[in-house]
């Protein structure tokens, strides 16, 4: 049995993307997690496995107060933020100005222009030269620079659902950037652990929220490059998001021009699956999984795409991307960690076989 090489930090542990990453990094052959931190509450004598009981025996850790001399005197050699914006915007720099890789969970460093947080997020970005070397974390689109990378943006949940799909047919000229209309529900994880009525088992039902105002909306127009109109729906399931997404065709483009297209940028992703036509993705296909899932279908004569995409907004849309990220930067396999890929699935299947 090999010797971990990478110790890592975790600061935001108790909440479910924080929970979630701590387990696969438990499980991680080349990691060795040195310590877990409070996002700023929560901060003690307390176990983090009081707080998540699954993580008995796997990570009993303390949970220890989200001080950055802690954290660097922890050896940690990466750090990962799942901590509210204005947390991950304090906390970053000094982890950076000590050498540590920061990925992180929030938004703090996802946009590109400083003048979106008052607006999107509540406050004024005081670090904004850190938003030109922040790379955005997408790890299928972005891999390349992820290899080199200091501060990683880690995208959101709802975005990566629908840049994944989206992206790639803007630069292939298949799709109309004026308008793409998306719609996506997620399960009452994406709202984190705060207690409101709105999630309770008794209160929690299908509805609209931030209807053409949700903070997701820039950052997504950011990275497809399209003018995005999005509505969110908070659906009555724990955990995974359904994106359906309405595009024009560009002239002389088809539906399965659009299929193959996506079938090509990511025949070798380890977790992107294009459906064939006629199969549409679902919640329950990518639960606990960091796969995401693509349908495509549409009119060609109408000149209408019609697709539908699904992740785990805990695994995929947080947890699973951060930890694939850090797989690319610091040379491990890409999947490492995270269980079932495409490609692992492909090599148990001709097992079978032969």
């Amino acid at each position: 049995m090999t010797t971990p090489t990478l110790p890592v930090a975790v600061v935001g542990a108790a909440g479910y993307s924080g929970a979630e990453l701590v387990a696969m990094l438990a499980a991680h052959p080349e990691v060795s997690i040195v310590g877990v931190y409070g996002s700023g509450s929560r901060a003690g004598d307390e176990a983090l496995s009081s707080v998540h009981p699954r993580l008995r025996g796997v990570a009993d850790l303390p949970i220890e107060a989200a001080d950055p001399s802690a954290i660097i005197a922890s050896g940690a050699k990466a750090v990962f933020l799942c901590t509210p914006h204005e947390a991950s915007e304090a906390l970053a720099p000094a982890l950076l100005d000590a050498g540590l890789v920061v990925l992180d969970l929030s938004a703090s460093f996802r946009l590109r222009d400083p003048s979106l947080y008052p607006a999107h997020y509540g406050f004024e970005h005081r670090h904004p030269g850190l938003l030109a070397t922040a790379v955005y974390g997408l790890a299928e689109l972005r891999q390349s620079e992820l290899s080199g990378a200091h501060l990683i943006a880690v995208p959101g949940c709802y975005p990566t659902s629908v840049i994944l799909p989206v992206r790639p047919l803007v630069d292939a000229g298949l799709v109309l950037p004026g308008r793409v209309i998306v719609d996506s529900t997620s399960g009452v994880s994406g709202a984190g652990r705060t207690a409101a009525v709105k999630s309770l088992f008794c209160e929690v039902s299908m509805q609209p929220y931030g209807v053409l105002s949700h903070r997701h909306q820039p950052e997504m127009a950011q990275e497809t490059g399209a003018d995005v109109l999005f509505t969110p729906h908070l659906g009555c399931w724990d955990r995974g998001i359904l994106s359906t997404i309405h595009a024009d065709l560009a002239p002389g483009a088809t539906v399965n021009a659009c299929r193959q297209a996506l079938a090509d940028r990511f025949g070798a992703s380890a977790f992107v699956r294009v459906l064939p036509a006629g199969s549409w993705p679902s919640v329950a296909g990518v639960e606990r999984t960091n796969f995401c899932d693509i349908g495509l279908g549409g009119c060609d004569r109408r000149g209408h795409l019609v697709i539908a995409s699904a992740i785990d907004n805990l695994v995929k849309g947080a947890a699973g991307q951060a930890l694939q990220c850090m797989n690319i930067r610091f040379g491990f396999p890409e999947s490492m960690g995270l269980g079932l890929s495409r490609h692992t699935a492909a090599r148990t299947d001709a097992g079978a076989l032969a």
